[in-house]
């Protein structure tokens, strides 16, 4: 019997059919077959060898996770080295520390990942933009996406800095952790989710 390897996308809000579909093609150009699941309740998230927590609002991403039991099990994989990915709102779930606008509403970040995030470092939603970057794990430019963006203002020792725009962080891995503050799934570009599978599979 052949084991088929189960990468979640955490399916509460956000472009989650997007990273469905990126995942999906970043697998056929590597050759690879996994089961793709979309997460909404507890109980899946500790059977996938990788996780993706997509964009959204992060107040409510933060409250519905806890809420559904899944910010635990998202930790307790992480913890065990299990791949996980998060974008934009997903950045602000990983980190340990936020800014004054998440101690204004009390969200539980998760805390997996030791940065310290801005939440809407880069404006609101009428300041979205496109730009190219460089990434270091890159060989080319990537076209960054930002919709009312974060940006990490602060890391610890254990963390690795993969691009920056301005004089904020807006990629960066710890271990088995990919934050970006920007959204690869809503570009052509699938490098960054091909990184991420090679990832789960070299686990």
């Amino acid at each position: 019997m052949v084991f088929l390897m189960k990468i979640g996308v955490i399916a509460i809000q956000g472009a989650v059919s997007e990273h469905v579909d990126a995942l999906k093609r970043a697998l056929v150009q590597r050759g690879r077959a996994a089961e793709i699941v979309k997460i909404k309740h507890k109980g899946i998230v500790p059977e996938c060898n990788g996780i993706v927590i997509p964009g959204g609002e992060s107040t409510t991403l933060c409250r519905l996770l806890a809420r559904e039991g899944i910010a635990e099990e998202i930790k307790n994989v992480a913890a065990r080295g299990v791949p996980v990915l998060g974008t934009c709102a997903g950045l602000i779930l990983l980190a340990k520390e936020g800014d004054e606008q998440v101690e204004k509403t009390s969200q539980k970040l998760l805390g997996i990942m030791d940065i310290k995030v801005n939440r809407n470092a880069f404006g609101r939603q009428r300041d979205s933009f496109e730009t190219e970057l460089k990434v270091e794990i890159l060989d080319s430019p990537f076209k960054g996406v930002f919709i009312r963006a974060p940006g990490i203002v602060n890391c610890g020792p254990g963390v690795s800095v993969f691009s920056h725009l301005d004089d904020l962080i807006i990629m960066a891995e710890q271990r088995n952790v990919l934050a970006l503050a920007f959204h690869p799934e809503l570009t052509d570009d699938l490098r960054i989710h091909q990184y991420f599978l090679d990832k789960i599979f070299n686990c």
